[in-house]
């Protein structure tokens, strides 16, 4: 039997018109305190850019920048939903939202954020 934690997982935005796919190496989640991530109920998965792929959608997602402009945070515009962000911590990387994996995210041990004091917390994420 494989590792849960290391599988291919499934995941889109509520209309089905955005779905991807995401490896995880570890069953490690991060709940983040800052306004959007508390805003939209964003549980973070941090993963590198070859354990995402963007399956569809491309064509239907709008990105929407704040603060230093740097962070992609990437939205389906018929639903409305957001399913992955570009981080500003793993520019290189994808941040996908556990809540929208299709087998939901209760595998996962989700661990706090300081995201109100993202300059000092950071270096926490690895």
């Amino acid at each position: 039997m494989s590792n849960p934690s290391t599988n291919w997982r499934m995941g889109g935005c509520h209309c089905g018109t955005v779905r991807f796919k995401v490896l995880l190496d570890k069953p490690d989640a991060i709940e983040c305190n800052c306004s959007i991530c508390t805003k939209k109920g964003f549980i973070n998965l941090i993963a590198t850019a070859e354990n995402f792929i963007l399956l569809k959608g491309e064509d239907n997602l709008a990105t929407y920048r704040f603060n230093t402009q740097t962070a992609e945070h990437r939205f389906c515009k018929t639903c409305g939903i957001h399913p992955f962000s570009r981080p500003r911590s793993h520019p290189g990387g994808y941040d996908v939202n556990a809540r929208c994996l299709d087998d939901g995210f209760s595998f996962l041990q989700t661990t706090p954020f300081d995201g109100q004091n993202w300059e000092d917390s950071v270096g926490s994420i690895t």
